[in-house]
């Protein structure tokens, strides 16, 4: 009879401890501590990733990483066929030598099974600085044309370009870092056909 007790006791003091946890974690979670967080859809298709630099995935496409080095870490999106469609990485470090490298952080959205089209980006490193937004064209999937930059180049030029279809620029309007604006038109060669400048109000260049 005893054990019989002790054993309905021990039932129910598990029961009650369990649901005790339970609403607990359901109500509140003050800190949650992980490498990576993979979110998949009831089929388990994966729909996105948040990891820390050594668990970020390669490139998936269709639910089958191929190995790609990223020095970042970040937030991956997949589309309903577990292929990747966009993202948000950050990074940043000292190399060997001291220097900054990979520093940045960049917002993407890809087109369907293509390359990015859409990309909001910032570096600041040994290599590069820049910051700006880049919309692009990728018409067969592979070959990329960047049709419009709005942003800051490495010289400290404010900058838009206006790009053709194959990604020629045709239109550029400028400042730079001493305060020397301007706005040019260009041919399929890149020539400046014609320019706007301050200081008068327009002059063909031939």
């Amino acid at each position: 009879m005893s054990q019989r007790f002790l054993t309905i006791y021990s039932g129910a003091l598990t029961a009650v401890l369990a649901i005790s946890l339970l609403s607990g974690a359901s109500r509140k979670i003050d800190e949650l501590t992980v490498q990576r967080i993979n979110i998949r859809e009831p089929d388990g298709t994966l729909r996105m990733v948040i990891s820390d630099h050594a668990r970020l995935p390669g490139i998936i496409v269709r639910g089958k990483e191929q190995r790609f080095a990223r020095p970042q870490a970040g937030m991956l999106f997949y589309n309903d066929e577990g292929s990747e469609n966009g993202g948000l990485i950050f990074g940043g470090r000292r190399n060997a030598k001291g220097e900054v490298a990979d520093a940045g952080g960049s917002l993407s959205f890809d087109r369907y099974e293509a390359n990015q089209i859409v990309q909001l980006i910032g570096v600041d490193d040994k290599d590069d600085r820049f910051a700006g937004l880049v919309v692009t064209d990728s018409p067969s999937g592979t070959e990329v044309h960047r049709r419009v930059w709005v942003g800051r180049e490495d010289d400290g030029t404010a900058r838009v370009s206006l790009m053709d279809a194959k990604g020629k620029k045709r239109i550029v309007m400028q400042v730079s870092a001493d305060g020397a604006a301007s706005l040019s038109f260009l041919d399929a060669d890149g020539k400046v056909v014609s320019q706007v400048l301050p200081t008068q109000t327009a002059r063909t260049t031939r």
